[in-house]
């Protein structure tokens, strides 16, 4: 990817319940940092710092798992360690930043035109609407689907291991439909790591890689 003098060069943080994974402007390969259910969001700057020490970036994009608002988390994620809420990332980065939920991130990178929901099938279950490319974060995955149980908790990674592979396509597919009639939307699209053992597509859906993530964190200073 090059770089024109006057753009900024910019850091792409996708946090995930199970890695971190960090691109920069003029980089060819990405680093991989594993993640950790104890993990805080300043251990994750000081690990990040650390990996990107020979990088060279002015400005910082970060994909949090878990609702943001004005640029910073505004709730702990399920699956990570504690202390997110409110959390300055510019502060502790000492660069400019731009904070969305990570789901947010992969659906702004994957976007096409018209109405799209993502939805990320990784450690939990991220979904997006963009409407007209203005990006709607939904927290959906937590509502509740059946047996007292969330859409996340039949979709994300205990639910495949509870349920194992064949029912939790089948919830997948299902969920998608409800999802896409609920949403009323023209394009469906699935990433995340689990993205890639649904077997067979639904008319009107797609599938896109992890790569996304950086797409979507570059699009952010556009």
């Amino acid at each position: 990817m090059g770089t024109h003098p006057d753009s900024k060069r910019i850091l792409v943080v996708d946090i995930g319940g199970s890695n971190i994974k960090l691109l920069a402007t003029g980089e060819d390969k990405r680093i991989k940092i594993p993640s950790a259910r104890d993990l805080t969001p300043q251990k994750l700057v000081e690990q990040v710092v650390e990996a990107t020490r020979e990088w060279q970036y002015d400005v910082v994009s970060v994909g949090c798992p878990c609702a943001c608002s004005g640029n910073k988390p505004v709730r702990d994620p399920h699956n990570l360690g504690d202390g997110w809420i409110g959390f300055d990332f510019e502060k502790a980065f000492g660069l400019p930043c731009l904070v969305i939920n990570d789901a947010a991130m992969q659906a702004l990178g994957s976007y096409i035109s018209g109405t799209m929901l993502f939805l990320g099938l990784g450690t939990g279950l991220g979904v997006t609407l963009i409407k007209d490319g203005t990006i709607v974060p939904l927290e959906a995955g937590h509502m509740p689907y059946r047996k007292r149980r969330s859409y996340e908790e039949y979709t994300g990674k205990a639910g495949f291991e509870r349920l194992g592979f064949e029912k939790w396509q089948k919830h997948v597919l299902k969920i998608i439909e409800l999802f896409r009639h609920g949403f009323v939307v023209d394009d469906v699209v699935l990433g995340g790591g689990n993205a890639k053992l649904i077997e067979e597509l639904p008319a009107n859906t797609r599938r896109v890689n992890n790569h996304a993530a950086f797409d979507g964190g570059f699009r952010l200073w556009e």
